[in-house]
């Protein structure tokens, strides 16, 4: 397609929707940690929060209260570093008060998504990570309608270890096939607690769920996220958690994660 007809989604190379059927199971952190970690390894990232009723992203990356402006292409999205490495965008930025509830029926949610599709200002990109809430409804619908345009769209999607997550994210899975939506693969999320003091893991859950899913839809199993008590802490502070604690047992899997995503992704076509 015609860099024309892809408009302000011209210049992003990838963009990967990171979905779930199933909510709590960690998408936002996810999507957060995914996107500090391509920054990591030295990609340019965009992050559109669509989760409209539970957007958690600018806190998560402490960007809550600022403002998104207008330029002559449309919205700039609010840039979380000095370096403008990571770019974000979400309705948290558009509410009047932080605790404002939205509560829209879905004609007005999906009217939203395209408009923050078509009309926010992106410019180059290397990824751009979409948070999206949990399920396979009209947000979801939406953005998939929106983005299919761009070649290189994939699918990343959450799970935790238990039963009752799995049999829901694979739900999710017959959704990304029904709509044509190539899944770049599982990661499975809060996989055992990890001890701050002797570092060992603790299964609190079932375990290996995440893998036997990714192994029956034949699609790859990028990686198991520990529950990791220094990760929860610096996403309520907003601090990058890939910067700041290379020795936590997550860091290896998240960086791992990252590149598997970097090996996943061809080059785009001009």
């Amino acid at each position: 397609m015609e860099s024309a007809e892809l408009g302000n989604l011209a210049g992003v190379r990838h963009v990967l929707l990171v979905l779930s059927g199933k909510g709590g199971v960690g998408k936002s952190t996810v999507s957060a940690e995914v996107a500090l970690a391509l920054r990591h390894h030295g990609k340019k990232v965009g992050i559109l929060d669509v989760d409209l009723c539970g957007p958690s992203i600018p806190r998560m990356l402490r960007a809550q209260g600022r403002a998104v402006h207008q330029c002559d292409s449309g919205w700039v999205p609010v840039f979380v570093d000095q370096e403008q490495s990571i770019a974000l965008m979400s309705v948290g930025f558009l509410l009047e008060k932080p605790d404002e509830a939205v509560v829209w029926r879905g004609p007005k949610k999906t009217a939203l998504i395209k408009q923050f599709v078509s009309d926010v200002a992106w410019g180059e990109l290397d990824y751009l990570v979409v948070d999206t809430p949990p399920g396979t409804s009209d947000e979801h619908m939406a953005a998939v309608e929106a983005l299919r345009p761009c070649r290189c769209l994939q699918a990343l999607v959450v799970t935790t270890p238990q039963a009752v997550s799995v049999g829901d994210v694979r739900r999710e899975l017959t959704f990304c096939r029904k709509t044509g939506l190539q899944v770049l693969g599982v990661v499975e999320n809060m996989s055992g607690f990890s001890c701050p003091h002797c570092s060992e893991c603790t299964n609190i859950f079932s375990r290996g769920g995440g893998e036997e899913l990714a192994r029956h839809a034949g699609v790859p199993f990028l990686g198991s996220v520990p529950l990791d008590p220094e990760l929860g802490k610096s996403l309520e502070e907003g601090r990058d958690f890939i910067q700041e604690f290379p020795k936590s047992p997550a860091f290896p899997v998240l960086t791992s994660i990252a590149q598997k995503i970097l090996d996943g992704t061809p080059a785009r076509i001009a």
